[in-house]
Formats: C-alpha cells, structure tokens, sequence
C-alpha cells in the first residue's frame, strides 16, 4: 500500500517537473511540497516528535519510489534523515524536541556537514574548530558537498573541539540557517543531481548555545559514522529507484522500436541484456532490504551490510542506467529522454556517503 501510494504521487506530482528541474538545475519545489502535503518528506521522525514514526524499510521504499523517476527529489527524504538521525541517536529529549517537530512538520528541512574541502574520505582530518565561550560554543571553518545547502534550515556540523584527540576530539552541533556568521557558497555545478543544490557551508564566528551539541562533547565523530551506518541503506534505495527507473523506461521502448521489420524486444540479444538489468535490480533491492531491516533492528553487522547495500546498489544503478542508455541507441544519449538524465544521477550514488572504494575497506573490516 506504502509503494502504490507513493508511486502513484511520484508519477503525478514528481515525474513531469524532472526533466525540467534537471535542465533548469533548480530545486524541485514541486516535490518537496507535494511530499509535505502528503507527510512523505522525512516519515523516519518518530511519533513522539510529531513524525509519521516510519521504519527504515518504509523509508527506503518511498525513497526507492521517489528515485525511480527523479533523483534530485529522493534527497529530500533521504538528506532529511542523514541530517536529523545523529539528533535522533545522541540528541538530548531537549533538542530531539526543538528540531524534530519543525522537521515533522515540514517547516524545515535539516542537511549533514561532515566533509570538507580537505577532508572527504579522511573525515577525521576536518580543520572546522568549535571553541567553548562560556554557556555557548563558536565554530569556524568550511564546509564542502553540502546537500540542500541554503534550503535546509538546520544543519548537523562536526567541528574539532580538542584537537589532540583527532576523530576522539570531534563533537557534534545543530546550527540554524539563520544564525549570525553562517553563509553559502555557490551552487556546485554537477553531472547529476542537479536539482538538489550542493554548496559550501561558511562558519564565521557562529556562536551558538552550548545546549546544541548533539551527545557528549568527543562523541560527535562515532555519531557521524554510526549515522552512516544508517543512511547508506538510503543511498542503496535511491540506486535502486533509478536503475528500476531506467529499466522500465527501456522495457517499454524495446517492445515500441521496430528494426528489421520487428520489434527489437524480440531479439536475444536484447533480451539477455533486459535480463541481467532485472537480474542484478532484484539482487540489489533484496541486499537493500535486508539490510533495512538489520538499521531497524540496530543489528551488530549493520556496518558491514549498510556498506554492502550501497555499494552493490549504487555499481548495479550505474551499470544498469548505462545499458539503458544503449538499448535506447542514440535516442538514449539526447536529453529528450530520461535515461541520459538517470545514467547521470546514478553516477553519485557511488560517490556519496562514502565512494565505493571506502565501502570496500569497510566491508573488509567489518567482514561478518
């Protein structure tokens, strides 16, 4: 029912502006306001806070279902949760109230800031400082990839707050878009994704009440990491939605395209093609879900399979929207069809939370 209900919204009320928040680079305005109307903007918030109190196998699913005809839109949903989970692991009842009621609502939205400019796999070197002032704390640095930046209201940032400690020296912080001292940079210019903007978060002297911090101060980096041990399982979802996209687009045009007097769905070659896409999709989306079940029940080897998921999720995304792409010939490599748009929006799903190179050492270390 939760599929069939979103799918339905997304192919209404998603689907037709994709292509246009594609070329125009713009944020998709018409998806996130039809995901609040319809309480599908961030359904992980849990009841208590005002939220629909989805599990994450259901979160994943409206993911999926959103990815599957626009990328761009499914990080609403998906940034939502990355941004607000470390509140919801290590936030005091205080601050779990503060933020994810507004969340719930639909009033704002919450981003991630964790990596940096010279900081991406290695997290732990990150430069941004936050030093105690009395009852407030004040951060200072820069902030890179940023999703959502500039729309999101709220922002979970890790800052150094003992520099002798690296990753043990790191704590985390809400700041609010409209605190003193907090500016964007420009929008990225992207290969995909581009409806979801992605810019430079700028910490100048923002002084915020020491009441902010999200945990203890030192916990802010094993929050960070227990946070995507979580979210990754979303990225798989968004990997999965758009190579489902891709392939039921191609499914449909193989079976419309004559060549040599017959529709080329009936050649074999085509056929094992469509095949090994929906061979490899299923593969992905049971890997996905079960580990959607494992983030729900906060199993022990969820490190190992939320890494898995996103991993094999996200080589399947970009080796099935590229197949798609050629099934559809040259129609596939001109903007007047989705899957030029899809095989640009997969290729973040390997980038993201984690490049799949990382994911490997993760696996590897956290082998089961």
């Amino acid at each position: 029912m939760l599929r069939d209900a979103i799918r339905s919204l997304a192919e209404a009320k998603i689907a037709p502006y994709a292509a246009a928040v594609d070329e125009e680079a713009r944020f998709p305005q018409e998806a996130l306001d039809a995901l609040v109307a319809s309480d599908l903007h961030a359904v992980h918030v849990p009841e208590e806070y005002g939220g629909a109190g989805a599990d994450a196998l259901a979160t994943v699913i409206v993911i999926e279902e959103v990815a599957r005809v626009c990328v761009s839109s499914s990080l609403i949903p998906a940034v939502n949760k990355l941004g607000s989970l470390p509140v919801i692991l290590s936030g005091s009842e205080e601050l779990k109230k503060k933020y994810l009621g507004p969340l719930a609502k639909g009033d704002g939205m919450f981003s991630y800031c964790l990596s940096e400019p010279d900081a991406g796999s290695d997290a732990a070197g990150m430069k941004t400082k936050a030093v105690r002032d009395g009852d407030f704390w004040v951060l200072n640095g820069v902030k890179r990839w940023i999703t959502n930046a500039g729309v999101s209201e709220y922002y979970t940032v890790m800052a150094v707050t003992d520099p002798t400690k690296r990753s043990k020296g790191i704590s985390a912080f809400v700041v609010e878009k409209s605190d003193e001292g907090v500016s964007f940079g420009a929008p990225e210019r992207k290969l995909g994704i581009k409806g979801s903007p992605t810019r430079e978060v700028y910490l100048d002297n923002v002084r915020i009440p020491a009441d902010r911090m999200i945990g203890a101060e030192g916990t802010g980096f094993a929050t960070a990491m227990k946070t995507l041990d979580h979210t990754r399982v979303t990225i798989a979802a968004q990997a999965l939605g758009v190579a489902q996209g891709a392939l039921d687009y191609a499914k449909g045009y193989v079976q419309e395209r004559k060549q040599f007097g017959k529709p080329i769905a009936d050649f074999q070659g085509i056929q094992f093609m469509l095949a090994d896409m929906a061979m490899k999709i299923e593969a992905a989306r049971q890997l996905t879900y079960a580990a959607a079940a494992k983030s729900e029940r906060g199993d022990k080897d969820l490190t190992f399979q939320g890494a898995a998921a996103k991993c094999f999720a996200s080589d399947v995304a970009m080796e099935v929207t590229t197949d798609a792409v050629q099934l559809l010939g040259g129609y596939g490599y001109t903007r007047d069809y989705p899957v030029e748009r899809m095989m640009r929006d997969a290729k973040i799903t390997q980038i993201y939370e984690g490049t799949n190179q990382v994911q490997r050492i993760v696996m590897a270390r956290n082998l089961p």
